[in-house]
């Protein structure tokens, strides 16, 4: 981790109703026209005078994870006003990861944009930020982080499990399971319906350790949410009450200036990849902690989360590194266990939104209890982290395997390259018969990194080839510049940065190419020479994409690689921000 280069707290010392006045030239006028119209809504002067809590609402139709947000607003006010301020919600963009063309993290900077042009513009003393599905919360600290005042999220919590003839489901690691056996031809497609019933049980996020829950897990370990704040699921009271909780919690932020960047500290930033580590998470989590970092200045470094790995085992048990779901993770104790058995790898005089330290808030849980989701130490699920950092000259800037959801006798392979161009040619070809293609090759993508497809879509976990799966394959070695759902498991290589479509080494990788991944010795080679790839970018140079208009072409200028969280690169922290002290 380099050092920081920090952010300042609130623009002025004024507050409340006052703060970020209209400009009309007359700052008195700007402040009676502001009162005139909230008037017009039912509020008393009195009202006006407390301290303004921005509530940000990402409630939609199009996005079933965060169903429960009317519930959390009302839970968050209840708690705003108990605790002697006045709260106002305010909608932003909404983004669900199966509701968003071509993928949600294309759309993940411009909400993190919207996120912090709404507190900048709206008065506000301190935020709320009510996000769930995937992109959603690292979208909002990501603008939080940027705009500066004091800010806390709330997740909206995962959705219960389901059952299907007897067996227990959710969302979407079985997803994922029972269509690989239904292309398989293990089961018909009446069952793949009656299944689809079964899979979301209720509102909230996915149920297992997939990208929402792992940014769940991350924002408490980044002392960003209330203690015991990531585990409740999205239907209970203890969900609520953590609502009520962190609606008070803000007032409290906004009297004592806890602004963003004293949270987000350099320490906060260890502490939640040894957590992203230890429970397995989404290889996404790398993606949006690089990205939350680069707002306040800081960069992750690939190695140093690699030499935590190597020391950081993988104690949750949940799917689909491990067998269990969120809703157990609660009942076990939620991140107060994980926390408990992680505490002398942890940064421990990390602040948090409480204003007290995460040592701290380990003591106030209290002891732990028999429970079978966590385990300890010495007795762990996976005996690295969950996550591998591989180099190479078919990845000079890194590329990602999720180890602890891959198949162990994939882990030292060597094979032949069977290449795909594109999504469109992968789903051109990936069920023909006619593919030649065995067991023991290796399945590449190309062209689905930031820019390639753009938006980095969660195709890295390719299908295996149909007449593979009905042979009974179950894995391959599969590797792209893309990424892959945290719901998902196998031997898939990620993130290969550079992506093809500025000219990495993975643009030039031929059919019939060997390929040589090694997780022992964090390596990913293609096994051909370098004049032999020269000759080919020589022969065949890569235009990189461009767009004329809109969102796309400022995305397609924009977007740095995954190594620096795919943010745009004029979002970025350029000095050392303030983080409020002195």
């Amino acid at each position: 981790m380099s050092k920081p280069t920090p952010q300042s707290g609130a623009a002025d010392e004024a507050s409340g109703m006052r703060k970020g006045l209209t400009s009309y030239g007359d700052a008195d006028f700007s402040l009676f026209l502001r009162k005139a119209f909230i008037k017009g809504a039912g509020y008393t002067d009195a009202a006006l005078d407390r301290p303004v809590v921005g509530i940000a609402n990402t409630g939609s139709a199009y996005n079933p994870c965060h169903g429960n947000a009317p519930q959390l607003v009302e839970a968050v006010k209840r708690g705003v006003m108990l605790a002697g301020g006045l709260p106002m919600d305010f909608p932003t963009i909404s983004v669900h990861e199966s509701f968003a063309a071509p993928t949600s993290m294309y759309l993940r900077n411009l909400m993190s944009m919207d996120t912090e042009e709404m507190i900048r513009a709206q008065p506000m003393d301190a935020v709320v930020l009510i996000g769930g599905c995937d992109k959603t919360v690292p979208a909002q600290l990501m603008g939080a982080a940027s705009a500066g005042i004091p800010a806390i999220q709330l997740v909206t919590g995962a959705m219960l499990t389901g059952s299907h003839r007897g067996e227990r489901v959710g969302a979407c690691t079985d997803c994922r399971r029972y269509w690989a056996r239904y292309r398989a031809g293990e089961i018909d497609a009446d069952e793949s319906a009656e299944v689809n019933d079964q899979l979301v049980a209720s509102v909230g996020t996915c149920s297992v350790m997939g990208t929402a829950s792992t940014m769940a897990c991350i924002a408490e370990a980044l002392g960003m949410t209330m203690p015991g704040g990531a585990s409740p699921p999205a239907v209970t009271a203890d969900r609520i009450r953590i609502a009520e909780e962190t609606g008070a919690q803000a007032v409290r932020m906004a009297r004592d200036g806890l602004v963003i960047g004293k949270v987000l500290t350099p320490a906060a930033f260890e502490n939640a990849m040894r957590v992203l580590l230890a429970i397995g998470g989404s290889t996404n989590g790398i993606v949006h902690l690089a990205a939350i970092a680069g707002r306040m200045g800081l960069d992750i470094d690939l190695d140093a989360l690699d030499r935590m790995g190597r020391e950081t085992p993988v104690l949750l048990d949940l799917k689909p590194s491990g067998r269990h779901y969120m809703e157990d993770f609660h009942r076990a104790g939620g991140m107060a266990t994980l926390l408990r058995e992680l505490k002398p790898l942890l940064r421990l005089d990390a602040m948090t939104v409480t204003g007290r330290t995460l040592g701290e808030e380990i003591e106030r849980a209290g002891p732990g209890f028999a429970q079978d989701v966590v385990r300890p130490a010495s007795r762990p699920i996976y005996p690295q982290g969950g996550i591998a950092v591989l180099r190479g000259n078919l990845a000079p800037g890194g590329a990602i395997i999720k180890q602890s959801a891959a198949d162990a006798a994939l882990m030292e392979h060597e094979g032949r390259a069977v290449v795909f161009e594109s999504i469109e040619d992968l789903a051109l070809r990936i069920d023909s018969d006619e593919l030649d293609v065995t067991r023991g090759d290796v399945l590449v993508l190309k062209n689905i990194g930031p820019k390639g497809a753009p938006g980095m879509p969660e195709a890295g976990y390719i299908p295996i080839p149909r007449k593979l799966a009905r042979a009974g394959v179950k894995d391959m070695v599969r590797i792209s510049d893309g990424r892959m759902s945290g719901t998902a498991f196998g031997t898939v290589v990620l993130h290969v940065t550079p992506e093809s479509a500025i000219g990495g080494p993975l643009a030039h990788v031929r059919n019939g190419d060997r390929i040589r991944l090694s997780v022992a010795k964090r390596e990913l080679s293609l096994l051909v020479a370098d004049d032999e790839l020269a000759r080919r970018a020589n022969a065949s140079p890569v235009v990189e994409p461009t767009a004329e208009r809109g969102y796309r072409k400022i995305f397609l200028q924009a977007v740095m690689q995954a190594d620096k969280g795919m943010d745009f690169d004029f979002l970025r922290a350029t000095k050392k921000p303030s983080t409020g002290a002195g």
